[in-house]
């Protein structure tokens, strides 16, 4: 995922791969304390916060300085990969990996594993084998790398991109494919025999928009999984983001019905090309996507400064060429500073599965009336998903007339809070009412509507709250 040798990453970019909005998820609990480097901010509310590092470059004082000082949990960007660590059949070369490792080690930091089973820079003697030859050399190369970091890697990416693009929902073709359709799970479970400690995920890229049939087919693989005994602890999403496939909408939705199955999730490559304000709200979308969802446990961008990245022209990291702090540092910062959700949800609990398409039942709705001929709009409430502790809820805001703008307020009941908002600008005049205004332009023809939405933490008053609207 670093080098333009690795792949070609066109496809990623393509036109309508993904809604083209990006989400602006408004966290209500305030950090204990702020942190000052992005690693103390994430720490906050008990996740990680790292970056993929490059031995080669560890020698650049810049580089490493600012990887020390800012991420505590590492990814070795090609080092732990199969034509490192194993060129010849059986002939294994950890040298590369265990630098990553030991600087990490040094400086007190975790890491990630990446990757034991790919469809993508295997060693020429890998790429030239097939069928179960092939099968035995894949689980021997799982089994053989986690044995050697065996209590050392906190998760591994057992298997990555094992999916096809577009709108099949198929397996991606590949030599590992071809040996037979359960690969993945044998690669799993190689990898929970050799490292049982370890957290075990499956990591691919655009699997972030929920209503695509890649992230569909994906979804249905762990749960099918979870519901076999297949040792799967965690999904991680890649996060590749531009102007043409930005940060889709139902990003948060995502990561948190991935993480009802019962699996963490993880963003593990992320990077969003462009700058300034635009780029900022980018990531500050993602980095509240994750904190609105408790099994979220932490997010990795993909390289240090922007010179360090495989897409360095679209400038796509937090630190500039020269490791100075973007725009996009800061709202990072701010945004892990603001806090997030610690506790999980229920994994069994009765909420709704997240692909009903069930309509929920509404509360009598609250609508101001003007006077004669000045603009008006409804307010409705609709329940959404249930936790043993929170419940999701929607209000849409309808116009009854021509309007150019709105403002909707929320009551929740003691000892109700709000936790996290998405689709919407929060303001909070007291602890119980939230005021929601539209994010930019909020003009509505009569008739049209929007929505957005709010997860409580419910303190055992299980009441719906009070919705409201008035228009301008």
């Amino acid at each position: 995922m670093t080098t333009p040798r690795q792949r070609n990453r066109a496809r990623l970019l393509g036109a309508g791969s993904l809604v083209a909005a990006t989400i602006a998820v408004a966290l209500a609990v305030p950090a204990q304390a702020a942190g000052s480097t992005l690693q103390a901010a994430a720490a906050g509310s008990g996740r990680y916060f790292g970056t993929a590092i490059a031995g080669s470059r560890l020698n650049d004082s810049t580089y490493s300085g600012i990887a020390n000082r800012e991420f505590n949990m590492i990814t070795a960007e090609n080092e732990m990969k199969a034509d490192a660590t194993e060129p010849n059949q059986n002939q294994f070369n950890f040298s590369a990996g265990d630098q990553i490792l030991n600087w990490a080690q040094s400086n007190g930091k975790r890491v990630r594993g990446h990757a034991l089973a790919w469809y993508s820079q295997q060693p020429g003697w890998m790429q030239n084998m097939s069928g179960s030859a092939l099968r035995s050399a894949m689980l021997n190369h799982v089994t053989q790398v986690a044995t050697h970091y065996k209590g050392k890697i906190y998760a591994w990416d057992v298997v990555n991109e094992a999916f096809a693009d577009g709108s099949s929902g198929a397996r991606r073709d590949s030599n590992l494919q071809r040996t037979g359709n359960d690969w993945i799970e044998a690669a799993f479970k190689a990898a929970r025999a050799a490292d049982p400690n370890a957290k075990l995920c499956y990591n691919d890229y655009n699997t972030d928009n929920w209503n695509d049939a890649k992230t569909q087919a994906v979804y249905n693989m762990v749960k099918d999984f979870k519901s076999r005994g297949v040792p799967i602890d965690c999904v991680g999403f890649q996060a590749h983001f531009n102007s043409q496939s930005p940060v889709p909408s139902n990003y948060h939705t995502t990561l948190g019905n991935f993480a009802a199955l019962g699996v963490d999730v993880q963003i593990t490559e992320l990077d969003i090309e462009g700058s300034g304000t635009n780029q900022a709200n980018q990531f500050q979308g993602v980095v509240q996507a994750c904190l609105a969802v408790a099994r979220c446990t932490g997010i990795t961008v993909w390289g240090v400064r922007d010179s360090d990245s495989w897409r360095a022209s679209g400038t796509p990291l937090l630190f500039d060429n020269y490791g100075n702090k973007k725009a996009a540092y800061t709202s990072v910062l701010n945004a892990l500073n603001a806090g997030g959700t610690t506790t999980s949800p229920d994994p069994t609990s009765t909420s709704p599965n997240p692909t009903s398409t069930s309509t929920p039942t509404p509360t009598p709705t609250t609508t101001t009336t003007p006077p004669s001929g000045n603009p008006s709009c409804t307010a409705t409430y609709s329940e959404g998903e249930k936790w043993s502790d929170r419940f999701n809820g929607t209000v849409t805001i309808r116009a009854n007339t021509n309007i150019s703008s709105w403002t909707s307020y929320v009551t929740v009941n003691y000892p109700q809070r709000i936790i996290a908002t998405w689709n919407g600008s929060p303001t909070w005049p007291s602890s119980n009412v939230m005021i929601m205004k539209p994010n930019g332009n909020g003009a509505l023809s009569a008739g049209q509507t929007v929505s957005f939405g709010f997860t409580v933490m419910h303190g055992g008053n299980w009441t719906w709250p009070g919705v409201t609207c008035t228009a301008s």
